[in-house]
């Protein structure tokens, strides 16, 4: 089987993060975004995955060369010289999908974190007979939303409507498609929506499916997400796989830490904080729903909660960092300074508190 992820173009959404890095490539629960869905796309026997790329399309495939040995499973590049929206790259990439085969491949949105139910995705595509199958998730305020509307019995999609006033459903498109061959012949080459354009087209020839998802969804675009998406994985984590999490007197609720960390006396750590590769947390610090990336150094009591900490940065001793705060790479944060959502470029020094929510060039 194969799979094409949809890459897309710069994450501004994100940065500063991905001013050092493409999005997929930053760290989600300590390892790289995409990670988590080639190796739950190998799990079910997907052996090649094709990105759909129009954005530094070397520096992803030199940092996946080494998963590809080690995964044992092929990832190649199809570039988009202009944007193609989320169809146009389908029609792109059509001589890497269609093989002949006739099997069915996977589309998923790069953004997009679950527990990958893709086993259970094929056994209902193939029990359906249909051309399409597209996953839904529930959510709380389909009015922000393009909501699915859907025969309960048996899954077949019968309209889209986007960001409805009253109530007609509360599944959205959860960005995670199987799609026969025969569905790249109904997209154009040219920048055009698979979900405004490709799907309504196939439910209104009534062979478009589908399947709620099961667990959490979240779509880490965006910083608030990410740390909301965190908290899942990790309360999904401590179902599935509890002993991967770290324990002791130090822990609070679910916290992943790597391996090559260190920890020092005293620290009160989560709930839901991830520390990454290589990191050194020293004497009297406290953690809480954040991420830390590879490399960086905390100083005695510090205090972090609700931010992203970037690779290789320096977060002084009695530093307090809060509400959003995203450090990008190696930034260096001065001892006893006060960080209230700053947001803060790569390779900078912040000497003097960032009161207020702002953008540090």
């Amino acid at each position: 089987m194969k799979a094409l992820i949809l890459v897309g173009g710069f994450g501004t959404r994100l940065r500063p993060l991905t001013l050092s890095f493409p999005k997929p490539l930053v760290d989600f629960a300590n390892k790289p975004m995409i990670l988590h869905q080639i190796e739950a796309l190998k799990e079910v026997g997907v052996t090649e995955v094709v990105l759909a790329i129009n954005y530094r399309p070397e520096v992803m495939i030199n940092f996946l060369k080494d998963f590809e040995d080690k995964l044992g499973i092929t990832i190649t590049c199809s570039q988009e010289t202009e944007p193609l929206g989320t169809a146009g790259p389908l029609a792109l990439a059509k001589d890497k999908l269609a093989d002949g085969s006739g099997e069915p491949f996977f589309v998923l949105n790069s953004d997009v974190i679950s527990e990958y139910p893709f086993a259970e995705l094929i056994e209902f595509h193939k029990c359906h007979g249909g051309e399409a199958t597209i996953m839904v998730t529930k959510v709380d305020e389909p009015s922000k939303y393009g909501v699915v509307v859907m025969e309960e019995a048996t899954g077949r999609v019968e309209r889209f409507v986007e960001k409805p006033k009253i109530f007609v459903g509360n599944k959205i498109n959860a960005g995670i498609y199987l799609l026969n061959p025969s569905v790249l012949d109904r997209i154009e080459l040219r920048p055009t929506s698979i979900e405004k354009e490709v799907f309504p087209q196939i439910a209104a020839d009534q062979k478009l499916y589908a399947m709620v998802l099961p667990g959490f969804w979240m779509d880490v675009g965006q910083p608030r997400d990410y740390i909301t998406g965190l908290r899942l994985y990790l309360d999904s984590l401590r179902k599935k796989s509890a002993a991967r999490l770290a324990t002791g007197a130090h822990v609070v609720g679910n916290v992943l830490v790597h391996e090559s960390a260190k920890i020092g006396e005293g620290c009160l750590i989560g709930p839901d904080v991830a520390i990454g590769p290589g990191c050194v947390v020293e004497d009297g610090v406290r953690l809480s729903r954040c991420t830390v990336m590879r490399g960086v150094r905390i100083k005695k009591h510090a205090c972090i909660s609700n931010s992203i900490i970037g690779w290789h940065s320096t977060v002084g001793q009695w530093a307090r960092i809060e509400n959003m705060t995203i450090l990008g790479e190696d930034v260096h944060v001065c001892d006893e300074v006060y960080s209230n959502g700053g947001v803060v470029l790569p390779h900078k020094e912040i000497k003097s508190s960032i009161l207020k929510p702002e953008i540090v060039m």
